[in-house]
């Protein structure tokens, strides 16, 4: 009996430390932690640009690695450097990684002159050299199941897999992306799941984020070495390099057919970080060139495009999200030959009165589109859907607001904001007409110009309007343009699958997975990333309510996960911030960037004015970032250089799209 009990207490008291740390890791980031993000303290110690952080899992020692090619230990929580070694790299360093359970003991390093190190920290050695990769490696990632197990991502383009127990010289090649996408592909960043160790996640060149499922790939290279036929034993088979299932993509909807534009504008597209969310459920991807995404896993959905291939239009897919068995979703048809509304008036219930506290939202929402506080309306509207999911205005109304701020990836959002307002209310005059407009802006011109047929049909009461009117001209204007656009558009099929020339070439396998590839949930505005490619992007709080990066103007900026907005930015270095790494289990920011020196941020006791970092005009900056990535290369450079660009330092909310012909007010005016 008194074993019994000894047991019992045993559990009890594992129940309240695991009740406690719980409680503790819920509300260790709160709304207030974040209003009082101030910086604590700077570790200086490095002579270079630090480049990578790393916290241990219990969150009281962090390593950094830089350009000296020095990685540090220190104790964070007392500002205390604990070790310096020089890591035998003869190049910048990129990643630096705990090995899980060796006692954060072993500590892994790779680095810009192609190799992967090993280090003992407590003899302060180089235990193990890998040289396999032939390019700079970018990252490596660990898994907290797997302890003796590691992997590389390199701009060889290849993902290589080490294990400590095998073999301590040699690694193996798990994913060989230029068997997929030619050989000028690289691959950037790598993670594996924390809660599913199987699956990996892969950012490289291009648009396109890969998730494999290790497990699979083993099984697969067993089966071959098992067959007859089986040639080198390595990960992947020179015949069928993956099994099929063992790659899904994801990728933001917009970005395939906006690549032609990006690269005459020498813009690059390339995923710089990738990490899951502590619950595995969600992907979170720093798009270089481009805006911070994050995929769901769970509920996946389609990209809202009409550019896909015709015989992906099957009855169990639908392209604006949702999965239908018969082809109509939510009173949307789409047909093979491009898109149609729904026939005929539907029945609707009269829309749900929002609750006086959202009415009071709404009407500041409206108010500040009317002064053309575009964001400011955004941000309203996106505060009033998270709290009413199903009203539709709402969602009309923010397409409206992205319409008119036109930012990168504003008339994508805005689209998918009119095919939900139409899901929710067919008869949704205004979200019919945005949506025309909307398909115009993004290049697919013939799908514009059917909408707008289909509009006039549904509502021809509009059908002069001098909105309709001044549609009408700009698509048929685009359809007997005679522009190098134009002239893709007619020969190739979509561009998303096309090469350049046989170097970059795309294998029919790589095309499949494009084509499946699935869609961004939210998006997150206000950085810029265009100048390094190491930049990252992180969940902050263990229920990941909040998303934090880097960006090129030396600050780092915060988000609400589930509403998108912005909430706070800080300064975080001279030049760029490049790493954001959130503490396991404090409300504890380790930055670092350009300057040769770990920055540590946390709320600031109420007692203490908070220092001179917080950017109050987040608008400001969130406009000059957006800016800054539609500018000329070179005059970014000379940015850099110290040099001062009239077109990147004032003037309005620049972007790639041109302004809409003139509007009537079934476009313009919110509800």
């Amino acid at each position: 009996r008194s074993v019994v009990f000894a047991m019992l207490r045993v559990v009890l008291l594992l129940l309240q430390e695991r009740g406690a740390l719980g409680f503790e890791r819920h509300y260790h980031v709160t709304d207030p932690f974040i209003r009082r993000l101030g910086l604590e303290a700077e570790l200086q110690g490095h002579s270079g640009c630090v480049n990578c952080l790393e916290w241990n899992e219990k969150g009281d020692l962090l390593a950094s690695g830089s350009d000296d090619q020095h990685t540090i230990v220190w104790d964070p929580l007392h500002h205390k450097k604990l070790l310096s070694m020089h890591t035998g790299h003869t190049a910048n360093i990129f990643s630096v990684k705990f090995l899980p359970h060796s006692g954060d003991r072993i500590l892994i390093t790779g680095a810009a002159d192609s190799k992967v190190h090993v280090h003992d920290l407590t003899v302060k050695e180089t235990v193990h050299m890998f040289g396999d990769h032939t390019n700079r490696v970018k990252r490596i990632a660990t898994a907290p199941m797997w302890p003796n197990t590691f992997w590389s991502a390199a701009e060889d383009g290849l993902i290589r897999q080490y294990d400590l127990r095998e073999n301590s010289k040699r690694s193996e090649v798990l994913i060989d992306l230029t068997e997929y996408c030619g050989q000028l592909v690289e691959a950037k960043c790598l993670t594996v799941n924390p809660q599913d160790n199987n699956y990996l996640a892969v950012g490289a060149s291009g648009p396109f984020v890969r998730l494999y499922d290790i497990r699979m790939i083993h099984n697969h290279r067993k089966s071959m070495k098992q067959s007859p036929s089986a040639g080198v034993h390595t990960f992947c088979d020179r015949q069928k390099p993956l099994p099929d299932g063992a790659a899904q993509y994801y990728v933001a909807g917009h970005l395939p057919v906006k690549l032609p534009d990006y690269n005459n504008r020498l813009r690059v597209l390339v995923a710089t970080y990738v990490t899951f969310s502590p619950d595995g459920t969600e992907l979170l991807v720093n798009m270089g060139g481009e805006q911070v995404y994050l995929f769901d896993l769970t509920y996946k959905q389609r990209p809202y495009t009409f550019l896909l291939p015709k015989k992906c239009h099957t009855s169990g897919e639908v392209q604006n999200g949702k999965t239908s068995t018969n082809g109509v979703s939510n009173g949307i048809h789409l047909h093979s030959n491009g898109f149609r509304l729904a026939e005929g008036r539907a029945h609707v219930s009269p829309q749900v009165e929002l609750p006086p506290y959202l009415e009071r939202i709404k009407q500041q929402a409206n108010e500040a589109f009317a002064c053309q506080l575009w964001t400011q309306a955004i941000q309203l509207y996106s505060k009033a859907v998270q709290k009413a999911p199903n009203n539709a205005m709402l969602y009309g109304n923010r397409a409206a607001a992205y319409m008119k701020r036109k930012w990168d990836g504003d008339h994508y959002d805005a689209l998918r904001d009119c095919l939900k307002a139409i899901s929710l209310n067919p008869c949704h005059l205004k979200a019919h007409f945005r949506l025309a407009r909307c398909l115009f802006e993004l290049k697919y011109v013939a799908e514009a110009l059917e909408c707008l047929d289909d509009f006039k049909g549904k509502f021809p009461e509009q059908a002069h309007s001098s909105a309709c009117d001044a549609l009408d001209r700009d698509i048929n204007a685009a359809l007997f343009s005679k522009s190098d656009n134009a002239e893709d558009k007619k020969g190739g099929g979509p561009i998303r699958l096309r090469a350049t020339g046989r170097k970059d070439s795309i294998s029919e396998d790589e095309m499949v997975l494009r084509e499946r590839s699935y869609d961004y949930k939210f998006r997150y505005c206000g950085h810029c990333n265009t100048t390094t490619d190491i930049k990252e992007a992180n969940f902050f709080g263990s229920n990941a309510q909040y998303i934090v990066s880097g960006s090129d103007d030396g600050s780092f900026f915060i988000w609400e996960k589930e509403t998108t907005n912005l909430v706070r930015v800080l300064q975080g270095d001279e030049s760029i911030v490049n790493c954001l790494q959130p503490h396991p289990s404090y409300c504890f920011l380790a930055t670092s960037g350009i300057d040769p020196v770990v920055r540590l941020w946390n709320p600031r006791p109420e007692s203490e004015t908070l220092n001179g970092r917080v950017v109050v005009d987040m608008e400001g900056a969130s406009q000059a970032n957006q800016r800054r990535m539609n500018a000329d290369p070179l005059e970014v450079m000379l940015l850099n250089m110290g040099y001062r660009i009239t077109g990147l330092t004032s003037g309005g909310a620049g972007g790639s799209d041109d302004e809409d012909s003139s509007e009537g007010q079934v476009q313009c005016r919110p509800s």
